[in-house]
């Protein structure tokens, strides 16, 4: 199967869910937004094809992302989101699921990226607290911290009130981390530029929302419709890039 082909098989696997949702932001404004599903595949395969043109501006993976697995996965799962989006909180559910099936647990061919698209209002300081928990405890403090963050999220709340700010060291501590040192880390803000430069970095690729996914390849960039994809749509596309003659 040629690159072309391939690329259009793989729209339409992550076009054809019966949902597929996500947090939209559109200037100064975010709202939820669940299609129809006779309009989803039409509207999800127009958006990944428009996507197609800006995708080559992603930066590409580095030993300075967070990654859970190999830096050398034949696929790697880049996912831009959001902490204070439900249906980031969803796909975190299903990367789980994926990562065990195909991460170093598992077959050890695929890896997840995760980088920042931090627009809902306190989304930007969870972000550097995240990047807090990595300078104090590495990697694995990282997605430790991520975890933790999306478990104590209840998005059914009317209204969504979220995480207050001060509780966010209080968490660190929760996972080992020393929490006057988390604390003297988050309020110099060091990491805002970093946060703000990955936010920029998902627009320039393309990105209408969250979570904004890419699957990338030593030689494609094939990205996702912003939302939560299920499950049984990401791993048919990474079976299709994984096999790709098939």
């Amino acid at each position: 199967m040629d690159s072309g082909s391939s690329n259009t098989k793989l729209f339409w696997i992550l076009s054809l869910a019966i949902v597929i949702a996500g947090c939209l932001i559109a200037g100064a404004l975010v709202y939820f937004k669940t299609p129809s599903s006779n309009t989803t595949a039409t509207s999800s395969l127009s958006a990944a094809a428009a996507a197609g043109a800006s995708i080559q501006s992603l930066p590409p993976v580095t030993s300075a992302d967070h990654i859970l697995g190999s830096i050398n996965a034949p696929v790697m799962v880049v996912e831009y989101g959001d902490t204070n989006c439900p249906y980031c909180q969803q796909f975190q559910q299903t990367m789980q699921k994926i990562m065990a099936q195909y991460g170093p647990q598992g077959t050890n061919q695929v890896a997840w990226v995760y980088r920042h698209f931090a627009f809902h209002p306190n989304s930007p300081k969870e972000a550097q607290a995240t990047e807090c928990a990595a300078e104090l405890g590495g990697n694995n403090a990282f997605w430790k911290y991520l975890d933790l963050l999306y478990s104590k999220k209840d998005f059914t709340q009317v209204p969504y009130q979220g995480i207050d700010p001060g509780q966010l060291p209080v968490l660190a501590a929760q996972i080992g981390l020393n929490q006057q040192d988390f604390t003297t880390c988050l309020e110099s803000n060091k990491y805002a530029t970093k946060v703000t430069q990955e936010y920029n970095d998902a627009i320039a690729a393309g990105a209408k929302g969250a979570p904004f996914t890419v699957l990338v390849t030593a030689t494609a960039k094939v990205p996702i419709t912003t939302g939560a994809v299920p499950y049984a749509n990401l791993q048919a596309a990474i079976e299709t890039l994984l096999n790709p003659k098939n």
